[in-house]
């Protein structure tokens, strides 16, 4: 079995949220290895709106709000 085939395994048995985690890991692990090579400034702004797009996704099929109105409480101190 190759690397891929295993990371593909166990992810797929991973609660969903755990499952972003992993894809955010791996999306870093992708910038950090093209900082390297020397990858445009330009080509890592779109990995970020990529990554931002892929942890957005699916979030406005939620059954819940995330947030009531009892947590927009604003303190001062």
């Amino acid at each position: 079995m190759t690397t891929i085939e295993k990371i593909s395994q166990q992810t797929g048995n991973l609660p969903e949220t755990y499952q972003m985690e992993v894809l955010d890991f791996v999306e870093y692990l992708t910038i950090k290895a093209n900082k390297k090579v020397g990858v445009s400034p330009l080509e890592e702004q779109e990995w970020s709106k990529f990554s931002l797009s892929q942890a957005m996704d699916g979030l406005e099929d939620e059954d819940f709000p995330l947030y009531t109105e009892s947590d927009l409480i604003e303190k001062w101190q």
